[in-house]
């Protein structure tokens, strides 16, 4: 599939597509002229308000199908036989859900994911994949040696974690994305799909529903603008690399345009060293924003828990010349603003 291969790209079908990150891409893929499938079962928290916003700016131009990746599989593959490419973000999606209910978790993940495999396998097309995976692939990386810093917890012995570093997974929730992962992988191998895995690291903008475990950067956001007080788990100064959501969009439109370069392979997709801020520095420039301090309050740390996680994302730079390019304070501030005009809506979803 060639640089000219997204003229031929028509019908993309998004799974979890009324999600955050599959509402922005919904978004982005409809205003590029393609048309686009959501299939989704509204089961997340701001789901349904987030698909009422496109059809209302999109009308006609989506279509959205109720469905469930783990059980309806029928539906599934009949979208999947119309579609030119797939992009699977339908998930389980926070760490504490999946140590609750391990066997629904189990079921989304990995077991969706192979229905969506298989739906590929199986039509005439064989669309092209590309997967969202996560960080939490790799554990808790407690082999890792980390050291303390004035900006938070950092390697002592490398910038950013590559793709070869060995996954460990902790949690029923890194359990089942990680199988899912190696499946999408695998059936790259295996069958000639052209697949790709993004390893994904803490994604945030705007449609973003977030919780203290899932969502972080939306969730001290929306819970500060309303005047609540945050609950930091651990110290604070756990460090991750943010990556505002256009710029994965304008990713998942390079990879498809390119998947000649990009299938069989797994790339971590986060904001990268140079986008890498702790909790607390996060909320220190969340006070700046607003021009109020923040109460906050500490709780234990929580299983699987990374003290610091900060992508390497240079082979996806040299594979596809792709970097960030929204800055934090830029991209918090934008999402800031969002939370603002959203105000009433978001009182409603989390109280």
């Amino acid at each position: 599939m060639n640089s000219n291969a997204m003229k031929s790209i028509k019908n993309i079908l998004i799974t979890g597509g009324a999600g955050f990150i599959g509402t922005n891409a919904v978004d982005y893929f409809l205003a590029r002229d393609h048309r686009v499938i959501i299939f989704d079962d509204l089961s997340r928290k701001g789901s349904a308000e987030n698909l009422s916003w496109v059809r209302r700016k999109w009308g006609r131009k989506v279509k959205f199908v109720r469905g469930d990746v783990a059980a309806d599989r029928t539906a599934l593959a009949e979208l999947v036989s119309k579609s030119d490419a797939v992009l699977h973000l339908a998930a389980q999606v926070a760490v504490t859900t999946s140590v609750q209910d391990p066997h629904r978790d189990f079921m989304v993940n990995a077991h969706g994911t192979l229905n969506v495999l298989e739906a590929i396998r199986r039509s005439a097309k064989r669309p092209p994949l590309i997967y969202a995976s996560t960080n939490k692939v790799y554990g808790n990386l407690g082999h890792t040696q980390v050291i303390a810093t004035p900006r938070g917890y950092r390697y002592a012995d490398v910038s950013a974690i590559a793709e070869h570093h060995p996954m460990d997974f902790h949690s029923p929730y890194g359990c089942s994305k990680g199988a899912a992962d190696q499946y999408v992988r695998d059936y790259a191998r295996i069958y000639g799909l052209p697949t790709v895995v993004f390893r994904q690291s803490c994604i945030y903008g705007p449609h973003q529903v977030g919780i203290e475990d899932q969502g972080w950067v939306a969730w001290f956001t929306i819970a500060a603008s309303m005047g609540k007080p945050l609950t930091i788990y651990g110290d604070g100064q756990q460090v991750r690399d943010v990556l505002h959501v256009d710029d994965l969009n304008r990713l998942y439109g390079l990879a498809l345009r390119r998947m000649d370069r990009v299938a069989g392979s797994v790339y971590n997709i986060g904001g990268g060293p140079k986008q890498a801020f702790s909790v607390l520095s996060a909320i220190d420039l969340l006070e700046q924003l607003l021009r109020r301090a923040i109460p906050r309050s500490f709780g234990s740390w929580r299983p699987g828990d990374q003290k610091v996680y900060i992508s390497d994302i240079s082979k996806i730079q040299q594979d596809l010349g792709w970097e960030p390019k929204i800055g934090f304070k830029k991209g918090l501030g934008s999402l800031l603003r969002w939370v603002q005009s959203e105000e009433k809506l978001l009182r409603r979803l989390v109280g």
